[in-house]
């Protein structure tokens, strides 16, 4: 196949252009400069050069081919909910091109839009289309695809690590150094789910080549890893107090990030690898975590 993918010299997109290259098809990779399509003709892949904001010139990447894979992002969290918009109007534009066609188009949200809201682990078959988290913007966006005659399907992000990056705990490392402590909220028992970056990187293919109109993926291999238990390794490694805040004193300490900081974030993967036969095998958060290099988070 001719897969068209956005993000595709980003953290997950580069691990799936690597993947994809390994099955044998032609990819055409999304960048935003020419040191990008440099990265990915040596990668062996073609460049589409095109930013987020550039709906038409973005499009075009789509029209010849076979099938397309969302992982762009604008990761600017002080700015989520408008990079959550943009997501939207980036998710009608592709669509657009593949409308009335088999063309699968995979799309990218978050684990806590499956939340059942009864304290259970989110799942693919809920789909909380009332959910607070901005992120919401982008299976929004998906569903008004799929009425359009898009074969649209989804997979849904825990934390997505390795030795690198750490999904939302890159940032929450960086912030813990700015402040000199490790924080985490009350008792710190909330729970993030969490998948390794190689194993999502499969899942994705995985969930291409089976093209299911309207299927949702949970990329998770950890249910839950406790926050307190996140919080404890970051302090030791960064050689700083752990210390609890109130919820009362949550968004003065964190800022943006107070959205995540408090909430339970447990999801399971029980259908997506029961469809696709998926079975992550990379190291877990915990031990990416202790073996990662503190030096190198910015």
């Amino acid at each position: 196949m001719r897969v068209f993918l956005t993000g595709a010299t980003g953290f997950i997109g580069s691990r799936i252009l690597r993947e994809l290259l390994i099955d044998g098809h032609e990819v055409v990779g999304l960048t935003r400069s020419e040191a990008g399509a440099k990265a990915l003709q040596a990668a062996g892949a073609s460049a589409h050069i095109a930013t987020l904001e550039d709906a038409a010139r973005l499009a075009g990447g789509a029209e010849t081919a076979d099938a397309v894979i969302h992982t762009a992002f604008d990761h600017d969290f002080a700015n989520f909910a408008a990079n959550c918009e943009k997501d939207r109007r980036v998710i009608a534009a592709l669509g657009a091109v593949l409308a009335g066609s088999d063309r699968p188009m995979l799309i990218t949200s978050g684990v806590g839009m499956g939340d059942p809201g009864n304290g259970e682990p989110a799942r693919e078959d809920v789909f909380d289309t009332h959910h607070f988290n901005p992120r919401i913007a982008s299976e929004l966006a998906g569903q008004e695809q799929l009425q359009a005659g898009v074969n649209l399907g989804v997979v849904r992000l825990p934390q997505v690590h390795d030795t690198v990056k750490q999904g939302l705990i890159s940032p929450y490392i960086e912030m813990s150094r700015e402040k000199g402590i490790v924080a985490y909220v009350e008792d710190g028992g909330n729970r993030w789910s969490a998948g390794h970056v190689d194993d999502v990187a499969k899942l994705y293919v995985m969930a291409l080549l089976r093209a299911e109109r309207g299927a949702r993926y949970n990329a998770v291999a950890e249910e839950g890893v406790m926050v307190r238990d996140i919080a404890g390794i970051v302090a030791e490694r960064l050689g700083l107090p752990l210390v609890s805040i109130g919820k009362e004193d949550a968004a003065g300490h964190f800022g943006w990030f107070a959205l995540f900081a408090a909430m339970d974030l447990t999801a399971s993967s029980a259908l997506t690898r029961e469809k696709l036969g998926w079975i992550p095998t990379g190291p877990g958060l915990l031990d990416d975590l202790r073996a990662m290099d503190y030096a190198t988070i910015k």
